[in-house]
């Protein structure tokens, strides 16, 4: 996971190790803001764990083993994951209960549909075509559980429009998780394996909740 590739390593990637990183502590600092009662523990707990976790992937990178930077980067996510889970059930209890005012269930709920956004967006990124490294094996992604406009042109048309090779990055799958919480359904990019459909669902159906639901209770409650 998590690699940044060089032209010493024979592949050439536009994309750095900036923009995974950058999801993830803003997810961990949106944690971070979230009130008390939706936290998963104290407030610099989360972001103490994945600094440490990206510490130990930084670390792992430098050495070049593979492997750890797959378990590492994949138990950041997981931690991620796992406190948005808790962060989601917290608010629906709260909900349930009435104990939540208007103005904070409108506030968390905007702040976790943007962590439900930024999280699957990396797990896409993660799990797609069985991750960064090896989509880049190839010099033009054509397989995986997404299909991608790019992927439908042949390589005469990706050179006419200046293309010489071209591999989905985290934009990429930002823009998937973007659209799909915003219009509940694929856009231009197709989900193809079953693991993308039921990811998909589950997103959209959060959103659905996020949006439609805790918003029309917020504005019941002013």
């Amino acid at each position: 996971m998590f690699h940044v590739y060089t032209k010493t390593s024979g592949i050439t990637s536009a994309e750095g190790l900036w923009p995974i990183l950058m999801a993830i502590f803003t997810m961990a600092a949106v944690h971070f803001v979230l009130p008390s009662n939706l936290r998963a523990g104290p407030a610099w707990l989360q972001m103490s764990v994945q600094i440490a976790l990206v510490m130990l992937l930084v670390i792992a990178r430098k050495q070049r083993n593979h492997k750890l930077m797959h378990w590492f980067g994949g138990a950041t996510l997981s931690v991620s994951t796992l406190t948005l889970v808790y962060s989601l059930s917290s608010m629906f209890i709260l909900l349930a209960e009435k104990k939540i005012e208007a103005p904070v269930l409108l506030r968390s709920g905007a702040l976790l549909w943007i962590n439900t956004v930024l999280l699957f967006a990396a797990w896409y990124w993660r799990l797609d075509g069985g991750g960064a490294h090896q989509r880049f094996q190839h010099v033009t992604h054509r397989q995986g559980a997404f299909l991608f406009p790019q992927m439908t042109l042949d390589t005469e048309t990706l050179q006419r429009l200046g293309i010489k090779s071209w591999h989905p990055i985290f934009i990429d799958y930002l823009f998937i998780a973007f659209t799909n919480s915003t219009a509940f359904s694929p856009t231009d990019v197709l989900p193809h394996s079953r693991w993308a459909k039921v990811l998909m669902m589950i997103q959209s159906l959060i959103s659905l909740i996020i949006v439609a639901v805790l918003a029309a209770r917020a504005i019941n409650i002013l």
